[in-house]
């Protein structure tokens, strides 16, 4: 009997650990009397403080805990501040992970930062995470390009779209790693729900079988198969929700024109990337009947409205600054971004997903001869 009792106590100590994590952070740039948070992704999307540090004489601080809700997604705040920088890691439990970062983001440059540690949601993260930069990086050079010569746009819209493929099919390629871990339900960010049906219901299949009732997991099922729910040749749904002066704006008063809406944020890398072929596109069709609608799934509002005016976005923008939990979002199942709906004058869904050459050609085809 007391054999049992102490395999018991050792099984159940082996099971503590397990929940255990360890975050040891080193920053170099510190704020005075300013603390470093860490924060918890609650399944609304609302980041909840649950711990704090000050960093000792070597710029350096550790977390520990055990994690919460069987594994999810923390970050590290830096001080609390205006724009802080933010960095993601996810836990699940026996991780001991290093994070190194700046500790502040500049006005025209985010905090750089590293994650390192041993376990799969972090090794495949980071492999995600610099084929996103890969593409970003060259992003940034063909605007300048374009900037400079625009008579190389078609040529770089091109390589663009080219380069855009590799990076999803080398992010696609990582994916049966991940197995169901959380870093696959991060990676879903990554795929676009027009192209990428199949591979999401694959993700979807495998955590049905493994992790159905996680409380981050279950929300992704359930907007998953209510995707369908807004159908070409259906009514769009009506949105009306604040404008960046307070003020709010319904989807119903562009009645008459052709409109786009644009579920995007200021924290979506795609979306700032596309942003640049959007304004070209709406400069085009916009005295035409054109119209674009833009919904913001941000939380911070200055954080929008920094987005809007840096990437001089014209068009007319509303949020509730409710993240994921936004009712248009919930309205349009949106469960991954960026995502677009062309409404007709009437306000019916004429296609989902346009974006990029896709857009211009349904456009060109839509005002020919107008």
């Amino acid at each position: 009997m007391n054999r049992i009792c102490a395999l018991a106590f050792i099984l159940l100590s082996f099971a503590l650990k397990a929940q255990e994590f360890t975050i040891q952070v080193k920053v170099k740039q510190l704020v005075p009397q300013r603390k470093i948070y860490l924060e918890f992704l609650n399944a609304r999307g609302q980041a909840i403080k649950i711990d704090s540090l000050s960093p000792d004489q070597n710029n350096s601080g550790v977390f520990r805990g055990k994690v919460l809700d069987n594994g999810g997604f923390y970050l590290i705040n830096f001080y609390d501040i205006a724009n802080p920088q933010k960095v993601m890691v996810i836990l699940e439990g026996s991780e001991k992970v290093i994070v190194e970062a700046d500790g502040v983001n500049l006005p025209d440059k985010p905090g750089s930062y590293s994650v390192t540690g041993e376990s799969i949601n972090i090794k495949m993260m980071n492999q995600v995470m610099a084929i996103s930069k890969g593409l970003e990086k060259k992003v940034i050079a063909w605007n300048a390009e374009i900037q400079k010569t625009p008579a190389s746009q078609t040529r770089i819209q091109k390589e663009f779209e080219a380069a855009q493929n590799l990076a999803l099919s080398q992010i696609k390629a990582l994916i049966p790693q991940m197995g169901s871990n959380l870093v696959a339900l991060w990676t879903t960010n990554f795929l676009p729900v027009e192209t990428e049906m199949a591979t999401l219901e694959m993700i979807a299949e495998k955590f049905k079988a493994e992790r159905p009732n996680h409380v981050q997991i279950k929300p992704f099922l359930e907007n998953l198969k209510r995707l369908k729910g807004v159908s070409v040749g259906s009514e769009a749904p009506e949105i009306s929700l604040p404008s960046p002066s307070g003020e709010k704006v319904a989807l119903s008063s562009l009645r008459g024109k052709y409109v786009l809406i644009d579920f995007w944020a200021s924290w979506c890398g795609p979306c700032r990337r596309e942003n640049p072929n959007v304004i070209k596109t709406y400069a085009r069709f916009k005295d035409k009947g054109f119209e674009i609608f833009g919904v913001s799934l941000d939380q911070d509002k200055s954080a929008w409205l920094k987005a809007i005016e840096t990437d001089q976005l014209t068009w007319k923008h509303v949020s509730d600054l409710q993240y994921w939990n936004s009712v248009a979002a919930q309205a349009y199942q949106v469960s991954a971004i960026p995502m677009t709906f062309m409404l007709d004058k009437e306000g019916k869904v004429m296609a989902k997903g346009l974006r990029g050459a896709s857009l211009d050609q349904f456009l060109e085809n839509l005002f020919k001869g107008k």
